[in-house]
């Protein structure tokens, strides 16, 4: 066996002392080899603390270290380890170039097993490398926080939060993201003020006034706490949420008062009743003539319908605008026009909605939108799924972030 030590180089300041198939601490010995490595007598010995080369040798001890698959062959290495006597530090562990301090594999094994937990799920990884899947999580946890640490936001600019359910039962966590790069920036449980304060307390002072946008929900919470500490930014409305709120707070509601006023005609109340996703749906997406057609006869029909059908549309059309002072006039004549129908949802759906036009208006100068955030949230469902679900929440909030670290870096 000693033509195979060349396969060993790797092990800097170590030389193989065996090389067997036989006392090999696994049940199957037919599918492993252990390695002996003692120290070769020549490379300096470096404290593991302060970094300085040592004489003296404070005691010496054995560990199993498993390594990379050898061939076909599962590998474990029983490894001399010294504990030096340094002066300056006393009795410390000996610095490998090759496997960290109290670690029982080596680095390149642990390199691999990271990059095989970036596509699959750590049981699988596990089964893989023959490991006890805490250990497999245990180092891709720490690869990701090796990839992680000292994320640079010098350069951000413009930031999106949003909200995604972590569990059920109403429990959910925000993500921050860099829209132009789809970088996830960081992940928190809860959607409270409390919840996301740590992404801006981790900030400088520099940085949070070079924050000039950030895009969201309708949530207080979320503007409240970016008006602490970003008075420099300005908060954008998400279209897609302004719409569904209209939807819940007016089509809806407009849409259930038509259908008790039909109380005697059964017909036409089915038909009210039955329109929800006709009336909530874009004209464009609807496909069958069939239900266009429903949606035509029902608009006819009804008044109240058809006025807050065509009042939906036109609000959209204030996130088309490419000027502030525009989209400001376009709002005026849209809330002239609601107040005017004398729909009770609508007139009540507009003064809710007038502290949220600065936002509204500021889409004209900066287009944000949260449908990349929609997109991540589609995803984190994969990676949430991937695992059956999480119970630390640092490694799952760590693996979101490695999924997504923007484009082009």
């Amino acid at each position: 066996m000693a033509e195979c030590t060349c396969l060993f180089d790797y092990f800097k300041g170590y030389k193989v002392h065996l090389i067997s198939k036989a006392d090999e601490p696994a049940e199957n010995l037919d599918e492993a080899i252990w390695v002996h490595l003692v120290p070769d007598g020549e490379s300096p010995m470096i404290c593991g603390n302060c970094g300085q080369p040592v004489e003296k040798v404070h005691e010496v001890y054995e560990r199993w270290i498993a390594d990379l698959p050898l061939f076909h062959f599962r590998t474990k290495l029983l490894v001399q380890r010294r504990r030096l006597a340094c002066p300056r530090c006393g009795p410390s562990i000996e610095r490998l170039e090759w496997l960290d301090r109290y670690s029982r594999v080596t680095k390149r094994l642990a390199d691999a097993v990271g990059m095989a937990c970036d596509i699959l799920p750590v049981k699988h990884v596990a089964a893989m490398f023959d490991l006890n899947w805490k250990t497999v999580k245990a180092i891709d946890k720490r690869c990701l926080k090796s990839k992680n640490l000292g994320m640079n936001l010098d350069d951000v600019r413009v930031l999106a939060m949003d909200e995604f359910a972590i569990q059920k039962g109403h429990r959910y966590a925000t993500v921050i993201i860099e829209p132009t790069t789809s970088r996830v920036l960081w992940v928190g449980r809860g959607r409270s003020r409390e919840s996301i304060r740590p992404f801006f307390e981790q900030l400088t002072l520099e940085q949070r006034n070079r924050i000039e946008a950030v895009a969201m929900d309708m949530t207080a919470a979320y503007k409240l706490e970016v008006e602490r500490y970003c008075p420099r930014a300005h908060v954008v409305y998400d279209l897609f949420h302004v719409i569904a709120k209209y939807g819940r707070e007016v089509i809806d509601r407009v849409r259930v008062d038509e259908a008790n006023r039909l109380r005697d005609d059964k017909q036409a109340r089915k038909l009210v009743k039955g329109s929800r996703w006709l009336l909530l749906r874009n004209r464009d997406n609807i496909k069958r003539e069939s239900d266009i057609s429903r949606l035509d006869d029902l608009l006819a029909a009804n008044q109240s319908l058809f006025t807050v059908y065509v009042l939906k549309d036109d609000l959209k059309q204030l996130w088309r605008s490419r000027s502030p002072l525009s989209a400001l006039w376009q709002w005026k004549q849209w809330a002239k026009r609601a107040l005017e129908s004398g729909i009770a949802p609508l007139i009540k759906f507009v003064e809710r909605l007038k502290d949220y036009v600065p936002g509204i208006i500021a889409h004209a100068k900066y287009q944000l939108h949260t449908s990349v955030l929609e997109g991540i949230n589609n995803t984190i469902k994969v990676i949430k799924r991937m695992a059956y679900g999480y119970r630390d929440d640092e490694y799952f909030f760590l693996k979101i972030m490695n999924a997504f670290p923007g484009i082009g870096r």
